[in-house]
This record gives structure tokens, C-alpha cells and sequence, in this order.
């Protein structure tokens, strides 16, 4: 009878060692691609199957990654900001390329991720996204990080934080979005977002928003920066106080999509025109972003290329390979709502 082949097979005939020959077939980025090539097309004739019990048994791995969502307010009862729900499918598309499974669920649900997950062999590293305060959210980093749990996490970037994060590049997004408004002519400016500590993406697109007015010589009005969170609610709120405030400025750049969406129902309510009496853009680049009317100016994150990031810098630190935290570069979308579409 003849018997079936094996990994040690295919590693004899491609010249490599087991190892390598596990990586290749589960897509690994850690084996080069004309390896990965001629690893799998030796499996595929000598009609090798991967098991996969087996192989998770030997490397006391489970062969699944966990994506762990922070619990936001929302409109709906999905509890998830609608820029990460844009994410999701990225990063389920990228894991399964790598050959690992992806684990779905919210971090709110414990005070133990590192139990709940590596522990129980559940899953061999975490992917966390959202984090409410940041300042409180720190201390759980800290916590990952002395338990030694294999996690990435998509955010802001700050000197000195705990762990590896990608993130967008907001200074630069917050910049080159002011920019654009001031090359249509607009000469006073409204931010709606936070802009301190507890949210530093917020906070950089913001620092980003002065750097350019400050260029061109245009003055930061300080009362023209009102705090919001990623809600609709929370940029009505915030336009509204703009509104109460007196006069309205030429442009307001919200730090989301979801606060712009919020300011338009308020002008829309009081009658004030988009972009004809004030200029309106976002960041994110959510799918409502073109659905409303006029459709929303914005800075669009590239998810597709922050989930493969994400996932492939995770599986190298299961794997103990070094990695860095990198900003991933944001890309104007110039639409009606700024008068530049």
C-alpha cells in the first residue's frame, strides 16, 4: 500500500527544513515567495494535506488570531465604529491569506484578555482595536505587555507607549486636509473633535490642522476647537455649540466622518448651505461619507494595507521575529461638501 506523504517529504525534496515547509503551506510571509511557490506546488503533487490538529499539537499553536474590538457608542446596536467595521473585512481576508484563523469578539467582555485568549489556547496573538480614553487604556497595555501576550494594535503612535501600533499618519492627514481648504479660498476655521491626551489621534490630526493654518498665516481661534467623540450625536452636539457661538467660520474639519455627518443634520436643520455658506470635511473615509448629500471631503485610511500590516507583523511576534511600530500614510478624497469637488 502506498503511503501517504509527509511534511518531512516535501521538505527532503524542496531542499528545506520542516519548519519551513509548515510556513510555506499556511502562506507565512516568512518565507520568501519563490520558497512558499515551490513548497506548495511539490505539496500539490505529491497530494499532500496539511493536519492541521496535528501540526497545532506539534508547535503548541492554535492557528488563530484574535481581533478584539473596542465596545463604542453607535447608532445601532452593532457597538462597533463604523471605521473598524471597514477593517474587519480587511483583516479576516489578510489572516486567511496567511493561513490562520481569525477570532472575533469585544475586549470590554474581561479584565484578562491574556487568560481569556493565549492562555486558554484559544488564540496565539491579539489584534486590538479602539480603546475608548487612552490614558485608562494605557494601563492595559502595560498589563499585555508584562504578561508577555503577542499583540499589535491599530492607533495612534506615541513616544515611549507600551507595545508595537500602526496607525494612520493623522498629523500629516490633519495638515494636508487644512491645506486643501485653504486653496479654496477659506480664511477662518472651526475643528469638532477632541484634542488632548485621552484621544491622541484626534489630538494629532488637530496639531496637523494648526501646523498648516499657522503656515499660511491664519489665526488657530481657540473657542473654534469643541470637543467630540466618533458619533453622530456627539458632532451635532458640537456644531450646535459652534452655532450658539455667533459667527460661523469659512470651513470645519471634523476629526471623523461620523462628527461631520452629525454637523451636516445641524446645518441642514438651520438652513445653512454645504458647502455655499461653510465648507465641511472629515477624516476616515467611512462608506457614508459619499452617500450623504453633499457628499463628504475626507482623508480615506488605507485599511486594506493597515490589516495586512497588522497581521503579518503579529504572526511575526509569535514567531519572536523583531518588529516596529510604523504610520501608514493617509490619501485626500476631494468630494462636494468643501466646494473643491
Amino acid at each position: 500500500m502506498k503511503t501517504k506523504a509527509t511534511s518531512l517529504d516535501i521538505a527532503y525534496q524542496a531542499g528545506v527544513s520542516q519548519s519551513t515547509v509548515s510556513r510555506a503551506l499556511r502562506n507565512s510571509p516568512l518565507v520568501n515567495e519563490e520558497t512558499r511557490k515551490k513548497i506548495q506546488a511539490l505539496a500539490k503533487e505529491l497530494n499532500y494535506k496539511v493536519d492541521k490538529n496535528a501540526s497545532n499539537l506539534r508547535s503548541q499553536q492554535t492557528g488563530t488570531l484574535a481581533l478584539l474590538l473596542f465596545e463604542d457608542p453607535t447608532s445601532d446596536d452593532s457597538m462597533i465604529n463604523p471605521f473598524f467595521l471597514s477593517m474587519l473585512g480587511c483583516i479576516t481576508r489578510a489572516t486567511a491569506k496567511n493561513g490562520y484563523d481569525l477570532l472575533v469578539s469585544f475586549q470590554q467582555l474581561s479584565e484578562d484578555w491574556h487568560a481569556d485568549y493565549e492562555d486558554a489556547s484559544k488564540a496565539d496573538g491579539l489584534i486590538l482595536l479602539g480603546y475608548g480614553d487612552y490614558v485608562d487604556y494605557e494601563a492595559k497595555l502595560k498589563q499585555l505587555a508584562e504578561q508577555e501576550t503577542h499583540f499589535v494594535r491599530y492607533g495612534s503612535i506615541e513616544e515611549g507607549q507600551t507595545g508595537v501600533s500602526f496607525g494612520c499618519d493623522n498629523v500629516k492627514g490633519g495638515y494636508d486636509m487644512t491645506q486643501h481648504l485653504i486653496s479654496l479660498g477659506h480664511q477662518t476655521f472651526a475643528f469638532l473633535g477632541g484634542a488632548d491626551e485621552h484621544c491622541p489621534e484626534f489630538k494629532d490630526r488637530y496639531l496637523g490642522h494648526c501646523q498648516a493654518l499657522q503656515e499660511a498665516n491664519l489665526k488657530v481661534i481657540n473657542n473654534n476647537q469643541i470637543d467630540a467623540i466618533s458619533t453622530e450625536g456627539s458632532g451635532f452636539e458640537a456644531a450646535t455649540q459652534l452655532l450658539r457661538q455667533g459667527k460661523l467660520p469659512d470651513a470645519i474639519f471634523c476629526a471623523s466622518d461620523m462628527i461631520a455627518v452629525g454637523a451636516l443634520t445641524v446645518f441642514q436643520k438651520q438652513g445653512i448651505k454645504v458647502p455655499e455658506q461653510v465648507a465641511l470635511a472629515g477624516f476616515d473615509d467611512i462608506p457614508v461619507a459619499h452617500l450623504t448629500s453633499p457628499e463628504l471631503t475626507t482623508m480615506q485610511q488605507n485599511t486594506k494595507l493597515a490589516a495586512d500590516v497588522l497581521v503579518e507583523s503579529l504572526i511575526k511576534k509569535i514567531h519572536d521575529l523583531p518588529i516596529d511600530s510604523a504610520l501608514i500614510p493617509a490619501k485626500l478624497i476631494v468630494r462636494e461638501s468643501c466646494g473643491g469637488g
